[in-house]
């Protein structure tokens, strides 16, 4: 039986993460300025709710959740760098599949989490339902297939598969140790504030701009949807919260196409909406997996 508050309180992390790629590339900016006052206000959020939730100051612990966040860093960072080259609507629905499908690989290799046939017949479905999906929202057509175009797409994807690899790095960490997101969540944002200094190392002199701090709005955003997930977590278990969080997958697609005005032909519309359809129900047959 489901609560009704549990149910809404899932669905935040759809709607913040979903919409928050559309706040960034709004609020402009290159990936640096984006990451840099992503992280601001992550720090901020986190200092708030370390006054409700106080952290673990265990110095392993706090290790671990500083590298946790260096690596979300490098995850960040792509996912942006991809936005700005192949846009939101073709960037999103490949991440979060490439994320999930990969997530669910090291579970089943190093946790060893589909421990039943049912989850096995399950989890490979969920998988090539995934990748299907994301074949269907990366098609270009031949009205778009001239070099130019292919070499944004292939640098896109690159950025894409160097953000996956950040994120499954930051996820696995956590889980590998066991830690709870209560407890790591304050050394965790200094480690993505240390990791975007990093990044934007080049552009230091120019990082104080009014691109980094509009963009501490989309770090509030991520805290927000970070918190609401442990929460939903707790009340509704991980199958229902991850599931649900797969939604805002295609509200970043639809907001990337009418809000940001990306240019997409009939055709690759239908299979942008089909691939998002597909990568959903994925994410929700990988959620069944985790009960």
């Amino acid at each position: 039986m489901y609560d009704l508050n549990g149910l809404l309180i899932a669905l935040i992390p759809a709607l913040l993460w979903g919409t928050l790629p559309l706040v960034c590339m709004k609020n402009g900016g290159k990936p640096a300025h984006q990451v840099f006052g992503m992280t601001i206000g992550a720090l901020l959020f986190s200092l708030f709710v370390s006054f409700i939730y106080p952290p673990d100051f265990d110095p392993k612990v706090m290790m671990i959740g500083f590298i946790s966040g260096l690596f979300w860093t490098i995850g960040q960072f792509y996912q942006f760098a991809s936005m700005q080259t192949i846009g939101v609507s073709k960037t999103m629905p490949f991440s979060t599949g490439t994320q999930l499908a990969g997530a669910a690989l090291f579970g089943v290799i190093i946790f060893k989490e589909w421990d039943t046939s049912f989850k096995l017949t399950i989890g490979f479905l969920a998988l090539l339902l995934i990748i299907t999906g994301v074949l269907f929202t990366s098609y270009e057509g031949k009205a778009r297939s001239n070099r130019q175009q292919n070499g944004h797409l292939f640098r896109g994807i690159g950025y894409v598969f160097l953000s996956t690899l950040g994120y499954l790095a930051y996820l696995l960490i956590i889980r590998y140790f066991n830690l709870n997101g209560w407890s790591i969540i304050l050394s965790q944002s200094v480690g993505m504030i240390v990791g975007s200094l990093v990044f934007s190392a080049r552009t230091i002199k120019e990082i104080a701009s009014k691109y980094t701090f509009r963009n501490i709005t989309s770090g509030l955003m991520w805290g927000g949807g970070n918190i609401a997930l442990l929460i939903a977590t707790k009340l509704e278990g991980v199958a229902t919260s991850f599931s649900m969080s797969q939604i805002g997958t295609v509200l970043s697609t639809l907001g990337g196409i009418f809000l940001l005005h990306e240019k997409k032909t009939r055709k690759q519309f239908v299979l942008i909406l089909i691939g998002c359809l597909l990568i959903t129900v994925g994410g929700i047959f990988l959620g069944m997996t985790k009960r």
